[in-house]
C-alpha cells in the first residue's frame, strides 16, 4: 500500500512542474511588426509595448499581455463587402439634405488604434461607437448641404467636413483611435424616376455651361480681333503722324531757304514763286501776259510750243538764239 507521504511528494512534484511550466511559457512573449501590446499587472495597465521582438514579463497570473493591431482599419458605412459580394443597407444611409431632398450616402472611414490602453478600457465597444459617430457626422453634414453639392462637385468638401466633425467626436470620446480619412463611395437618389429627373437637370445645366463657355470664347475672339484692329489703326496713325511731321519739317526747311533767297533778291524770288505756283495750280495751261500797250505776249510754257514747231524751224530758232 502506497504511503501518504509518497502521495504528497508526488503531488508536490506535479504542482511544482505545473508552476514551472506556466512560468516558462508565460514569462516571455513576442510582438510582431504589425502589433502593439499592453502589459497588465493583476488587471491594471502598466505600460504599452510597440517595439517588435521578444519581451519578458512576470508569469501568469501576475502579469498578462493584450495585443492589438497597428494596421489601418476600414469602417464601411451603408454597405458590407464580404467574399467579393456587396450587401447594401439603404435604411442606414437614407438621409435628408439641407434643401429637403432624400439621398443615399455610402462611405468608408479609415482609422487606426493609437492608444491601446484607452481602446481597451475607456470604451465598451469602440467599433460600434465609431460607427454611430460616423452616422451622426455624415447625417449632420449632408443635412446642411445642398443636393447638388452632395451629388456633384461638393463631395470633396463634404468629405472634409465629415472627417473634421468625426475626429472631434472621437477626441471627446477619448477611446484611443484616430480617423485618417473619409471617402464617399456613392451618393445617389432613392429611386430611378428621381435619378432620371435629376440627370436631365444636370445635363441641361452642363449644356448651359457649355453654351456660356462657347459665348465667352466667341467674345474673347472678337475682343482680340478688335484689339488687333485698334492697334493697327493706332500704328498707322502714328506712322502718318510721323510722316506729316517730317514733311512739315522739310517744308519749313525749304521755306527757310526761300526766305534767305527772298531777302537777297526779293523781286526775282517773288516772280519765280508766282510762276511755280501757277504751274502747280494750272498744269498744262498756256499763260499769256499782257504788255502795257495792250498786246499779248506768249510767255509760258515754252516747251509745249516748241513741240508744235517743225524740227527744222526749231533747229533754226536754236541757231538764231545761239
Amino acid at each position: 500500500m502506497v504511503s501518504l507521504k509518497k502521495i504528497y511528494v508526488t503531488s508536490g512534484i506535479v504542482v511544482l512542474a505545473i508552476i514551472l511550466g506556466l512560468s516558462a511559457f508565460t514569462t516571455w512573449y513576442t510582438v510582431d511588426e504589425s502589433e502593439q501590446a499592453v502589459i497588465l499587472t493583476f488587471g491594471k495597465v502598466e505600460e504599452g509595448i510597440s517595439e517588435p521582438g521578444l519581451h519578458f514579463k512576470l508569469p501568469w497570473p501576475i502579469q498578462s499581455v493584450e495585443k492589438l493591431s497597428k494596421e489601418t482599419f476600414s469602417l464601411q458605412f451603408g454597405y458590407e463587402e464580404k467574399d467579393g459580394e456587396i450587401k447594401e443597407f439603404p435604411d442606414e444611409t437614407k438621409m435628408i439634405t439641407g434643401d429637403e431632398n432624400i439621398v443615399l450616402a455610402d462611405l468608408v472611414v479609415q482609422w487606426k488604434i493609437t492608444d491601446p490602453e484607452k481602446y481597451l478600457y475607456n470604451a465598451d465597444n469602440p467599433r460600434e461607437i465609431l460607427y454611430d459617430a460616423t452616422s451622426a457626422s455624415v447625417r449632420s453634414i449632408i443635412g446642411s448641404s445642398q443636393i447638388d453639392d452632395a451629388l456633384t462637385s461638393g463631395k470633396a468638401e463634404i468629405e472634409a467636413e465629415v472627417r473634421d466633425l468625426l475626429s472631434s467626436l472621437i477626441e471627446k470620446y477619448d477611446m484611443g483611435v484616430s480617423v485618417l480619412g473619409v471617402k464617399l463611395q456613392d451618393v445617389e437618389l432613392p429611386n430611378e424616376e428621381v435619378r432620371k429627373a435629376f440627370t436631365n437637370v444636370t445635363d441641361a445645366r452642363e449644356t448651359m455651361n457649355t453654351k456660356i463657355n462657347e459665348a465667352k470664347k466667341y467674345r474673347n475672339q472678337k475682343l482680340n480681333e478688335a484689339q488687333g484692329e485698334k492697334d493697327a489703326l493706332i500704328s498707322r496713325a502714328q506712322g502718318e503722324k510721323a510722316a506729316r511731321i517730317e514733311g512739315a519739317r522739310g517744308d519749313v526747311a525749304v521755306f527757310n531757304k526761300l526766305y534767305v533767297e527772298y531777302k537777297s533778291n526779293p523781286d526775282i524770288t517773288r516772280q519765280r514763286l508766282i510762276l511755280e505756283t501757277l504751274e502747280q495750280v494750272l498744269p498744262g495751261t498756256e499763260i499769256y501776259i499782257m504788255n502795257d500797250d495792250g498786246n499779248t505776249m506768249k510767255y509760258f510754257p515754252i516747251r509745249p510750243l516748241e513741240a508744235d514747231k517743225p524740227k527744222s524751224e526749231q533747229e533754226g530758232s536754236e541757231k538764231n538764239n545761239g
